[in-house]
Parts: C-alpha cells; sequence; structure tokens
C-alpha cells in the first residue's frame, strides 16, 4: 500500500473510532431480527458496495438485501460512489450500528485493513464480494467467479475466431486491462494474456499502438482506471488517431469488460468503423443490457456472463453459515493471497456468451427482459 492509501485510510478510521466503540455497544437489534425463517438468530448484515454508475453493482446489491431481509435479517446497503473514504466511512457506520458479518466489494482493495481491523474488534465477520480485499489478516472469505478463467475465455474466443491455432495471421490487436486498483484487473488480463502472448510474441498479432505488455506483470500499464467507458473511448481514440493511419484497420479489441468495451464501440464508431465483415473483434464481461443490445447489433462479439445471481446466493449461504455457526462451504484455499494470508474462497464458473446464446441463456433465465436487450 502506498504511504498516501495508508494515511488516508488510517486517518478516516481514526476520525469516527470513539463513536464506533460506544454505538457498538449499544441495541443493535433491527425491524427484521426477529425474523428467523431461513437465518436463525440475530442477523445484522452491512453491504458495501462500491458505485451505482455500473449496472452490476445494483443488481447485486439489491438482489443480496432482499434476499437477507425476507430471511430475517437487518440489512444497511450502501454504495460508495467510487470513493474510498465514503466506502470506508460507511463501514465504520455499518459496525457502529451493530453489523456483525459485512459484505464489501472493494473500491480499492488496499485500504480498507484498519477499518477491518476496528471491525474485527466488534466480532465482524467480513466476506470479500467478488474484489479481494488486500494486505489484512481481517477479510474472513472471498466469493467470486474464477476471474482468471473470464480473462482465459475471452482470449481463446479471439484464439478461435481468427483462427490463430491454425497459423492465421497477422491480425492488429488492441489489449485493454481494467482498473489498476482492483485486484480482479490482474486475473482477467492474465487469462487473456497467458492465450494471446504467445501469438503476439509469433507475429500473428501485432499491435500497433504499442501497448502490448511484455507479461501478465505489466497489466497495470494498460489498465483504465475506474473501468471507466470516457477513459476507455478517449484511450481508443488515441490509439486510432495516432497507429491507425491510412488502410490499416483494427482487428480485435480485448476488453476485459462491458463498460470498457462500449466506450471502446463508441470510438470506432465515431472513426467510422460499422458492423460488418471487416468489423473488428470485441470481447467483454458482464452482460450489461447494453451490451447485450451492442451484441445483438453487431457491435460486440461476446460477453462473459457472471450470473451474479449465483454468486448472491452464494454469499447468502454463507451469510446463513457463519450465522449458524458452521462450518463455511469453500472450494479454493490456494488461489488468493492477499499478501497477509491466502483467503478461503468459493468461485463460481464464468460462461461465454454469442449473439445466438442472448435468448437461451440471459433472455430465457430471467437475466434480462427481451424487450431491456431489443427484442
Amino acid at each position: 500500500m502506498s504511504m498516501t492509501k495508508k494515511l488516508l485510510a488510517i486517518a478516516a478510521t481514526g476520525a469516527v473510532l470513539m463513536s464506533l466503540a460506544a454505538c457498538a455497544s449499544g441495541d443493535s437489534s433491527g425491524a427484521g431480527a426477529e425474523s428467523t425463517d431461513a437465518i436463525a438468530g440475530d442477523c445484522n448484515v452491512g453491504i458495501s458496495m462500491p458505485t451505482r454508475s455500473l449496472e452490476r453493482w445494483i443488481n447485486d446489491g439489491e438482489q443480496l438485501q432482499k434476499q437477507l431481509k425476507d430471511a430475517g435479517c437487518t440489512v444497511d446497503l450502501q454504495y460508495a460512489d467510487n470513493k474510498t473514504d465514503q466506502q470506508i466511512s460507511q463501514i465504520q457506520n455499518q459496525v457502529a450500528g451493530g453489523a456483525k458479518i459485512l459484505v464489501v466489494a472493494a473500491i480499492d482493495g488496499e485500504v480498507l485493513a484498519p477499518v477491518l481491523a476496528e471491525a474485527k474488534k466488534q466480532d465482524a465477520t467480513v466476506i470479500a464480494y467478488d474484489r479481494l480485499i488486500k494486505g489484512t489478516e481481517d477479510v474472513d472469505y472471498y466469493a467470486t467467479f474464477d476471474n482468471y478463467k473470464v480473462g482465459q475465455l475471452q482470449g481463446q474466443y479471439i484464439e478461435e475466431q481468427l483462427g490463430l491455432a491454425d497459423g492465421k495471421g497477422p491480425f492488429n490487436l488492441e489489449p485493454f486491462a481494467g482498473s489498476p486498483d482492483d485486484n480482479n484487473a490482474k486475473f482477467f488480463f492474465s487469462g487473456a494474456w497467458d492465450v494471446l502472448l504467445p501469438y503476439v510474441e509469433s507475429g500473428q498479432l501485432v499491435v500497433p499502438s504499442g501497448k502490448a505488455p511484455a507479461s501478465d506483470d505489466d497489466w497495470a500499464s494498460i489498465g483504465i482506471q475506474g473501468w471507466a467507458s470516457d477513459k476507455a473511448q478517449a484511450e481508443m481514440d488515441n490509439r486510432l488517431s495516432s497507429f491507425y493511419t491510412g488502410d490499416q484497420k483494427v482487428n480485435v479489441v480485448l476488453s476485459p469488460n462491458d463498460s470498457l468495451a462500449i466506450g471502446i464501440i463508441a470510438s470506432l464508431k465515431s472513426a467510422g468503423y460499422t458492423p460488418g465483415a471487416d468489423y473488428p473483434l470485441i470481447t467483454g464481461q458482464d452482460a450489461d443490457k447494453a451490451n447485450v443490445k451492442a451484441i445483438l447489433d453487431g457491435e460486440q462479439s461476446m460477453t462473459v456472463w457472471k450470473d451474479t445471481r449465483t454468486l448472491g446466493d452464494r454469499v447468502f449461504t454463507m451469510v446463513q453459515e457463519i450465522n449458524a455457526g458452521e462450518e463455511v462451504e469453500v472450494n479454493d484455499t490456494k488461489t488468493y493471497d492477499n499478501g497477509k494470508k491466502v483467503v478461503p474462497s468459493y468461485l463460481l464458473d464464468p460462461e461465454v456468451v454469442v449473439k445466438d446464446d442472448v435468448q437461451t441463456k440471459l433472455v430465457d433465465s430471467g437475466f434480462v427482459k427481451a424487450s431491456d436487450v431489443g427484442l
């Protein structure tokens, strides 16, 4: 953790330390605490989501909140507007309000150690939700999708669609990576780059912009801060105007998620690219409604679907197990080292969605409504 981040986290934690201790010792029972239909005993849960600016976090937070409330839990759901100090303050308030289980999707996984240390003093159990919390012993469990596999699926899709394994090429590739402060972004990129880098080295994939990391470890050099669509658009604008002159065209864009893909698509449109035989392959992740529509319209090639409802279901089960004092089921105890410990984790499988899958996988399952994606 940088000194700036460390000072930010310590200062924000210290500011409310006295009130935290005072509030936590008081009556923390909530309106739903006496309902024990699904979760026995007093169940008080704080859910901390990073932002409302991405569709998936709204869906994730509201779904889990409903499940827990229906089960009789007191639930405090907060969104932190992608501001780390705000997330720290919200977590402090949740613990002060009696939360004994915290579900945290971190904005920056490196600044939460001090506030989680205070939460642990109040006997709170911490579940990292889809983003690993780093640099602390005080995260108990991690629930996520197999994030390396997400990237692997993207890389394999590109490999198959371009016929790279059959020796075809060269093709012009522009790779992007996710936000440097999101630990998942490293896994996404590594999964894809382990498939694609050999083809870059052989010359079957050419990166005219030069933004081709020499190894997985250099992924942050092409990361887009905050997963921001407008920043991805500006970066793609710069690459197109600087490195694609004359008849040279982009053939494929590795986009790690849908929010970056939206910005990349906008950039390509403004540069005159239109769906058709010469339109680039563009990857994505999350199956956001706008991107599903883009897939149907031929503007995006695929998305890696992480059915976040299953992630919510898994975390709900974890809360049940924690509250009952039972052993929490995990299926990975080796992969996710946060710098202080290997966090016991439960990994879920993602899957590829292309145009022909939208109805059967997304609509028929109820993940999206047909009317929301133009069907």
